[in-house]
Formats: structure tokens, C-alpha cells, sequence
């Protein structure tokens, strides 16, 4: 059950320089990161880089002489009017920091143009070795599970899967029940968090949770235990918990120990059911 690699969402602490948060990472216990290289608003926090440069190099010292790796890095808006072959340099760079993944999302209402552009950013990623994970969010066009899934199936792409956050799929009215039939191909990474019991109402007040109202994993009402049982025993983990009412570093630090003391009661929970099962026998 327990996942050998976590990974910290670059959310949970924007505010930090990718060096910076490689350290703290590493500091809290995590095994890799993810990386805003790409504003996911216009005029958001993001942390450009590119290869040959001095602060390319010095982030790649760092990765490695922390141990860390990199997960992902985000955040492509499938626009209306994206220019995908744009973001060349920024999978180049992606590839040279030996990035798993791309995060993306749907912002497009033209399901046609919004499936072109997710299989062209795909083909794209390919030729760099990267996946392409689409995130649905709620005030988003691709707002939705079935929406996400949608989408990745119509591409077809080998390199092309999902993002599930355990925020956005509740409120979003889904369930983990409904992640159990869709096949593991287009199921490749999560993100988990917790938040209250009550969903909030208006758009304002939905980004401002997503945002900055999360909660350690285990300490809210979502059910991140029926979300771990039916994810892919493979699947990237990743924790993304923006709570700026919390210091940064012991932010990153609740972070980590919250997601491994709910990972670890999910495993014990799983050894001893499955001991009761033997203990039972075929004639119990």
C-alpha cells in the first residue's frame, strides 16, 4: 500500500525558488518534487528555467546532491488558442531535470480543438520523454472526471493519462468508486490533501480552497482511503496542500509525515485483513 516514492507538489509551497524547495523537500523527507516552471493564471507564481543556463545547472547540482528527483512539472492551459510547439524548450528542460511528467489542463469549452491539443502537447512530450497528465478542476472547462477521461481516451495517446486530486475529484462530486473500472493506462498519478467537511459554494470560494484552504492528509472529511485502495497500486503520490497559515517548513514537514502515517494505517489495515482472511480458512 505504501508508496517507496512521495512527492511534493510545488503548491504546497510556491512561495519557494525550486532550489529552495529541492532542499526543504529533502529536509521533510520527500523523494521528489514537482516544479511550476509554467503560470498555471496568468500572472501566477512560476519558476521559468532553461537549459545551459547557470541556474539550470545549479538546480540539477542540487537535485542530485539532494537525492531528489523530479516528478512533474506544470502548468500547461489547453487554450483556445495554445501554441503547443511553444513549450519545446520548456520539455527540453523538463527532460534534462529528469522530469516523469507534464501536468496540464483542459481550458477549452471546443471538445475537438481541446482533444487536438492534448494529443499534439502528448506527441510533443514524447519526443522528450515525458507523460502528459491532464487535471480536472471544477471552475475549469475540464471540470471533471468523466470529462478528463473523456478527453485521454478520444486522444489515445500511449504517453497521455490522468491526474487525480483528491480535492478536485470530490467536489467535483465524484467518487473513488468511479476511478475502479477505468483501466491503469490512463490512471498514472494523484495528488492528495484533505479539507472540511462543507464544499464551498462560488467559484471565489472553490480556487480559494483549492489554492489555500487544504489540509494535511488524514485531518479533513475526504475519503483518502477509499482513494488509495482504488488508484493503481502504481501510481505516482504526490502531496499538494497549500496552508499559508501554517510556516512554510513545518508546512512541508505535516506535508510528509501526515500522507506517511495515513499511508502506513492503510498498509496495517491491509496486513491484518488479509491475516484475518488466512486465519479463517477455506472451513472457518
Amino acid at each position: 500500500m505504501t508508496r517507496a516514492v512521495l512527492g511534493l507538489a510545488h503548491l504546497t509551497a510556491i512561495e519557494l525558488s525550486p532550489p529552495a524547495l529541492v532542499t526543504e523537500a529533502a529536509r521533510a523527507g520527500f523523494a521528489s518534487v514537482g516544479l511550476r516552471v509554467v503560470p498555471a493564471t496568468t500572472g501566477g507564481p512560476a519558476y521559468p528555467t532553461r537549459v545551459g543556463t547557470e541556474a539550470h545547472r545549479a538546480l540539477k547540482q542540487i537535485l542530485a546532491g539532494e537525492g531528489v528527483r523530479v516528478g512533474d512539472i506544470e502548468f500547461i492551459q489547453l487554450t483556445p488558442e495554445i501554441d503547443v510547439q511553444a513549450f519545446a524548450g520548456v520539455f527540453e528542460a523538463a527532460a534534462d531535470l529528469g522530469a516523469i511528467s507534464v501536468t496540464a489542463s483542459g481550458d477549452d469549452h471546443d471538445p475537438a480543438r481541446l482533444i487536438a491539443h492534448f494529443a499534439e502537447l502528448c506527441d510533443l512530450a514524447l519526443a522528450f520523454g515525458l507523460r502528459v497528465d491532464l487535471e480536472f478542476m471544477r471552475w475549469r472547462a475540464t471540470g471533471a472526471l468523466p470529462q478528463a477521461l473523456a478527453i485521454v481516451q478520444q486522444a489515445s495517446k500511449s504517453n497521455g493519462a490522468i491526474l487525480v486530486d483528491a480535492l478536485h475529484l470530490t467536489r467535483s462530486g465524484g467518487k473513488a468508486a468511479d476511478l475502479i473500472p477505468i483501466s491503469g493506462e490512463w490512471l498514472r498519478a494523484a495528488q492528495i490533501c484533505d479539507a472540511g467537511a462543507d464544499a464551498p459554494t462560488t467559484e471565489a470560494a472553490i480556487i480559494a480552497e483549492a489554492r489555500e484552504g487544504r489540509l494535511p492528509p488524514g485531518e479533513g472529511a475526504l475519503p483518502l482511503g477509499d482513494l488509495l485502495e482504488a488508484l493503481p497500486a502504481d501510481t505516482s503520490l504526490s502531496v499538494e496542500m497549500p496552508m499559508p497559515a501554517l510556516e512554510t517548513r513545518a508546512r512541508i514537514a505535516a506535508a510528509h509525515d501526515a500522507t506517511r502515517r495515513l499511508l502506513d494505517r492503510k498498509q496495517l489495515g491491509a496486513m491484518r485483513s488479509g491475516q484475518d482472511r488466512a486465519g479463517r480458512g477455506p472451513n472457518h
